[in-house]
């Protein structure tokens, strides 16, 4: 549960209790959170990153790339669907992204490089074994400089189901920090990341379920403390400080301040019938909480980028997986409660952004580490495949309504230019940064410059 010990109670002296750290929010003061803002002003482009992890490589034919003038053993399972753009199809479980196909943009010749379940690119040996967001962290600060959110968040169906399956811990470690530090790791609502262990508010999975509970809760701690005085032996410098930590954090995770009606748009829990779904398969939970939780984790990161959030990970958990083995369905069979709840949440959280005018300043990523094999194996599943894998980019300012690049006939290679992670890499952080003014940053070491500075974007879009 929450607790908060008074600083009087501690014995601690007022420098100590200044410290961001004590709340667990990273490792500046208070006041140095709202004297950041200037400093990284020139740096950031005021624009944030989702990146929608599909974890177990989602297949390029049942979800972009379809192929369905090729044979029977390498088309997609699924068939194909029209969409808005002339000439294209869409593997039939993305039926609401087809009608907004134009809105996005998708690439055939992305090439993940291998066929390993990892969390490339979030973490890769082009990011020196570091999250991605931490690099722009490391940038901007910890946290927000008026809000005190996070600036790099990483959501797991935990965040949002108390009671969700733990991600599988040796198939990616998402939070790793490399040479940038255990300080720099993303923040994980409702898990157990290092910032978590550090921290004095100790918030339990069932508080950040209940988002009215945990906005009770910080506003108990501004009450008690202003009742007693506390607030008032500060200068008013700190004083907003400590009001923007409790305020502005707490109402970035209360979804109970969306209308209704949002909340049921992004709802993907009524997609997916989750006890007719076979219970051969081991990764039955995590098909559960995929189906239950993607919609919510999608309106939290919308909520956290509002914030001042500028990298959030939403990390599907293990469900893209589709071999057809004693773990994973098919793509015949996975499809529906895997790929239907992906179609549902990402048209929802595209459509969400455009009707609030934030199409500019949010960009959205959804790949995985990997694509799947052009030939369906004798189990009637896709086996893993580095060659070529699905991408696809939303907002942030760029050109939309691209297809870029073309696989080869059986889909299993380039048949262009490839887009490598090293350019995907580039894309975001052109997006995100003024990578002109990151290199005249002092303090940063050449390896970390070179993540974020070197490369060159993806041509169709950053020109």
């Amino acid at each position: 549960m929450l607790s908060f010990t008074h600083p009087r109670e501690r014995g601690i002296n007022r420098r100590s209790f200044l410290q961001v750290g004590t709340l667990g929010l990273g490792g500046l003061t208070f006041p140095g959170l709202l004297q950041l803002q200037a400093q990284t002003k020139s740096v950031m482009h005021n624009r944030s990153v989702i990146f929608l992890f599909q974890h177990g490589g989602p297949s390029q034919y049942e979800t972009f790339d379809p192929k369905m003038t090729a044979p029977a053993e390498i088309r997609s399972m699924t068939g194909e669907i029209k969409t808005s753009i002339p000439g294209i199809t869409f593997g039939s479980t993305m039926q609401k992204l087809a009608k907004i196909a134009h809105k996005f943009t998708t690439v055939r010749s992305y090439v993940p490089g291998d066929a390993n379940h990892d969390a490339k690119p979030i973490v890769h040996k082009e990011t020196l074994g570091a999250n991605l967001g931490s690099y722009y962290s490391r940038v901007v600060g910890l946290n927000h400089p008026t809000t005190g959110v996070p600036t790099n968040v990483l959501l797991y169906p935990e965040s949002v189901k108390p009671n969700a399956t733990a991600p599988v811990a040796n198939l990616g470690n998402f939070p790793a920090s490399g040479p940038l530090g255990s300080a720099y790791a993303p923040f994980i609502p409702g898990g157990s990341g290092e910032l978590q262990k550090n921290m004095r508010l100790q918030l339990s999975p069932q508080q950040f379920e209940d988002r009215r509970s945990l906005l009770t809760s910080f506003d108990r701690i501004h009450k008690t403390l202003d009742h007693e005085g506390t607030l008032e032996t500060y200068d008013r410098y700190t004083g907003q400080a400590f009001d923007v930590i409790l305020r502005g954090v707490a109402d970035a995770f209360d979804l109970s301040k969306e209308d209704p009606r949002l909340i049921a748009r992004y709802d993907t829990a009524p997609l997916v019938n989750v006890d007719a779904i076979d219970k051969k398969w081991n990764n039955k939970k995590y098909y559960t909480d995929h189906a239950q939780c993607l919609g919510k984790m999608l309106l939290l990161a919308r909520r956290m980028c509002e914030a001042g959030c500028g990298f959030v990970t939403v990390n599907t958990n293990f469900v893209w997986d589709m071999h057809s083995d004693q773990n994973n369905a098919p793509p015949s069979d996975a499809m529906p409660y895997v790929g239907g709840p992906f179609d549902h949440a990402v048209s929802a959280l595209i459509e969400d952004i455009e009707a609030r005018g934030l199409s500019d300043r949010i960009l959205l990523v959804c790949c995985g580490e990997m694509g799947r094999t052009p030939r369906i194996n004798k189990k009637g599943g896709r086996d893993h495949w580095g060659n070529i894998g699905p991408l696809m980019l939303y907002g942030g300012g760029l050109p939309m309504g691209e297809i870029i690049g073309k696989s080869n006939q059986d889909g299993g290679s380039p048949a262009s230019p490839p887009v490598t992670i090293r350019s995907l890499i580039s894309t975001i952080m052109h997006t995100l940064l003024d990578i002109g003014q990151v290199r005249l940053i002092s303090g940063i070491s050449g390896d970390v410059s070179k993540v974020i500075t070197d490369g060159q974007p993806i041509p169709e879009l950053i020109r």
